[in-house]
């Protein structure tokens, strides 16, 4: 593990606790552990007849969780996988259902501010932002191997990026000289590629560019879109299945997702009855997202474009 202190304020923590409606002997997974914030509440809310499961992909969250989360060692399992296998997770550990799950999908504050893992504009570091350190594809693969076309296409879907053409031919044209290896040498060319007086306007205009590689090279919406439906199966009636989003992309695919559990029919609206036989899973908690508080807020501003969106299961389908 990097000498970087793994350091991360649990978003949106007492509200996802609340949603969940932890039962003491319960079975509850959380999806993305990162430094154990989130898990050590739900340990600490377990009985001995309790248990949870904290998977990440990220090796390093996994030590720095398991030593904050010692003290629940008898109740807690630690897995290094991505959170898209829950379902053979759960089989190798031989359960079936769960009583809840939790997903935060946003950074961990230590990758963002650990210069050796690539994923800030703010520092001068690496091209990298592989959440899992084993993954063979980085962020300066994209950059320097993905065709223009596809660069283009990454930068506007996942970025929703206004100048991804001309980044990526920006980009084109640095690597044609030399291969482009370090963020600051990536982030001297959107700066270049935008504007001047669209610069001024919000916020960083490296955001959305790195947030789009980064989303490309860690597989993140194909992730969260095959994930969700899994999931919610595997719970228990009654189980509850808690998101957090940090941007509209996610956030649409959740929303979109449970309202699809929720509502499976696909007949024309203008049937008397359902003919095609699709069964509802369960309910949406809440029709608007949950956010964060003023206080907290206040406190931590990386919270600011988290949203909580909470499903339920209520029968089993057959």
């Amino acid at each position: 593990m990097s000498s970087f202190t793994f350091k991360h304020e649990s978003v949106l923590l007492e509200e996802c606790i609340e949603g969940l409606k932890i039962r003491p002997d319960g079975i509850y997974v959380d999806g993305t552990l990162g430094g154990g914030g989130h898990s050590w509440h739900i340990a600490q809310a377990l009985t001995e007849g309790g248990r949870l499961i904290g998977i990440d992909q990220d090796r390093d969250a996994i030590e720095a969780a398991g030593k904050r989360l010692a003290e629940f060692a008898g109740r807690v399992t630690l897995v290094h996988d991505n959170y898209e296998n829950t379902a053979q997770v759960l089989d190798n550990l031989g359960i079936d259902k769960i009583d809840g799950m939790l997903m935060d999908l946003g950074v961990s504050s230590y990758q963002l501010d650990n210069p050796e893992r690539g994923f800030s504009y703010m520092a001068d570091a690496p091209l990298d932002m592989r959440m899992d350190q084993d993954n063979p594809l980085s962020a300066k693969e994209i950059v320097n191997e993905y065709p223009v076309s596809e660069l283009t296409r990454i930068l506007k879907d996942y970025g929703e990026e206004r100048f991804a053409a001309a980044i990526a031919r920006g980009i084109e044209k640095e690597r044609a000289l030399a291969p482009i290896e370090t963020t600051g040498e990536l982030a001297a060319i959107i700066r270049r590629a935008i504007p001047r007086k669209m610069q001024e306007k919000g916020g960083n205009p490296c955001k959305r560019t790195f947030q789009a590689i980064r989303i490309a090279c860690n597989r993140e919406l194909d992730v969260l879109e095959d994930s969700i439906d899994t999931v919610i199966d595997r719970l228990s009636p009654g189980g509850r299945l808690c998101i957090i989003t940090f941007h509209s992309l996610e956030d649409r695919i959740v929303k979109n997702a449970f309202k699809r559990n929720e509502n499976p029919c696909i007949c024309p609206p203008e049937f008397p009855v359902c003919i095609c036989g699709r069964k509802s899973k369960g309910r949406v908690v809440s029709r608007k997202p949950v956010l964060p508080s003023k206080e907290e807020l206040e406190r931590n501003r990386r919270s600011a474009s988290a949203k909580l969106r909470i499903f339920e299961k209520t029968t089993e389908v057959s």
